[in-house]
C-alpha cells in the first residue's frame, strides 16, 4: 500500500484513520501551527491541517493543494480582543485610530475578527494599525496599515506597557512567545488585575451565539488538504479520506458523546446545542462563504476568487457529517 503521511492536531476525533488503499502515518508536529508553513511553502506532507485563510491563499498562488471539507477546529471570537487597561476603548469603533496587535495579518482569527467588527459593527478596519510580530505564510497581501515589531518583544508585553491600544488573545496574539516553528511556547499565563487589559465585549459568549444563530456563521479554524500530486494519481482519494475522517468523528462521539476529552468543543456543543465540528459542504456554506467573503474585504483574496463553496475543494462525494 502507498504511505499517506498525515500532520493533524491533538484532536481524539481524528485519529486512528483507516484509508483503503494507504497506511497513514501520522507525523507529530506540536504546535500544529508549525505545520502549516511547511505544507505551503514544501509540501512536507502528504495530508495536513491548515488554517482555513492560509488555504485559501494558497490556492490563489498556485500552491499545488487542494482540501476535503473537514474542519477539525472552531471557535467564536468575540472574547479574542484584549484592550489596554488605559486605552479608553469602550465600543468597537474606538478601534479605528488605533493600534491592535495581531501575531500575523492573515491568521485566520484576525481574518473572523475583521470581518466581525467591519459587518456588525461597522468598524473600518482599514483605519487601524495592525501591529505584527510574525511572517505570514504567504507573504505580499498584507495593507500598508501593518507595522512590525522591530524590537523583539511580543504582543503581550506591549499591551501590558500600554504601546498597543489593543491585541488579540490566544495563539493569535498575547497567548504565544515566539514565532511558530520548533520549539513555540504558549505565553506564560499572567494573573488577571484589576489594572489589566480588560476585553472589548464583556459578554463575548452570549454575542457569539447570538451572531451564530442570526448568521449560521461558526467560524472555522482548520481545513485538511491534500498535495494536489497524489489527488492527481488517484481521484478517489478526496472521498475516500472524507469518508475515513468522518468515520473518526462517529466513533469519537460514540465512544465519547459529551465531548468531554476536549472540554472546549464540549462547551461550543451545548452552547450551538449541536455538533461543535460539523463536516461537509452544504452544512457549512454560510461559513465558506463568509470567509470568502471577509478575505476578499481584506484585501487577501483577488475580486474574482470563487466565491461558490463547492470549488474550494477536489472533487468527491461529500455527505454532511
Amino acid at each position: 500500500m502507498d504511505k499517506l503521511t498525515v500532520a493533524f492536531g491533538d484532536y481524539p476525533h481524528a485519529t486512528g484513520l483507516d484509508v483503503p488503499g494507504y497506511e497513514v502515518e501520522p507525523v507529530e508536529v506540536r504546535p500544529i501551527i508549525g505545520a502549516y508553513r511547511r505544507m505551503i511553502r514544501d509540501l512536507e506532507f502528504d495530508v495536513c491541517e491548515l488554517a482555513p485563510v492560509s488555504y485559501l491563499m494558497a490556492v490563489q498562488a498556485g500552491v499545488p493543494l487542494t482540501a476535503v471539507p473537514v474542519f477539525l477546529n472552531r471557535r467564536f471570537h468575540h472574547g479574542d480582543v484584549q484592550c489596554a487597561a488605559n486605552s479608553g476603548i469602550r465600543v468597537p469603533r474606538d478601534l479605528e485610530g488605533r493600534r491592535v496587535g495581531v501575531r500575523a495579518y492573515t491568521v485566520s482569527t484576525g481574518v473572523w475578527v475583521r470581518g466581525i467588527l467591519a459587518e456588525e459593527y461597522g468598524v473600518n478596519v482599514g483605519a487601524i494599525t495592525w501591529v505584527v510580530d510574525d511572517e505570514d505564510h504567504i507573504e505580499g497581501r498584507a495593507p500598508a496599515n501593518v507595522e512590525r515589531v522591530a524590537d523583539g518583544r511580543s504582543l503581550g508585553e506591549l499591551l501590558r506597557a500600554g504601546e498597543i491600544d489593543a491585541a488579540f488573545s490566544g495563539n493569535a496574539g498575547t497567548g504565544r512567545a515566539g514565532a511558530p516553528r520548533a520549539g513555540w511556547a504558549a505565553a506564560a499565563e499572567t494573573e488577571s488585575r484589576p489594572d489589566g487589559p480588560y476585553p472589548l465585549f464583556a459578554d463575548a459568549e452570549a454575542l457569539g451565539v447570538d451572531h451564530y444563530v442570526r448568521t449560521g456563521i461558526y467560524p472555522l479554524h482548520s481545513v485538511v488538504a491534500l498535495r494536489t500530486e497524489l489527488v492527481e494519481r488517484d481521484p478517489e482519494l478526496p472521498t475516500r479520506l472524507y469518508a475515513a475522517l468522518a468515520d473518526a468523528k462517529r466513533r469519537q462521539v460514540a465512544a465519547d458523546p459529551g465531548w468531554t476529552a476536549q472540554k472546549r468543543f464540549a462547551k461550543q456543543a451545548a452552547r450551538i446545542d449541536g455538533d461543535p465540528a460539523p463536516y461537509g459542504i452544504a452544512r457549512n456554506e454560510p461559513t465558506l462563504a463568509a470567509l470568502v467573503r471577509y478575505s476578499r474585504e481584506q484585501g487577501l483574496l483577488d475580486a474574482d476568487f470563487p466565491a461558490d463553496p463547492k470549488a474550494l475543494f477536489a472533487a468527491g462525494d461529500y455527505p454532511d457529517a
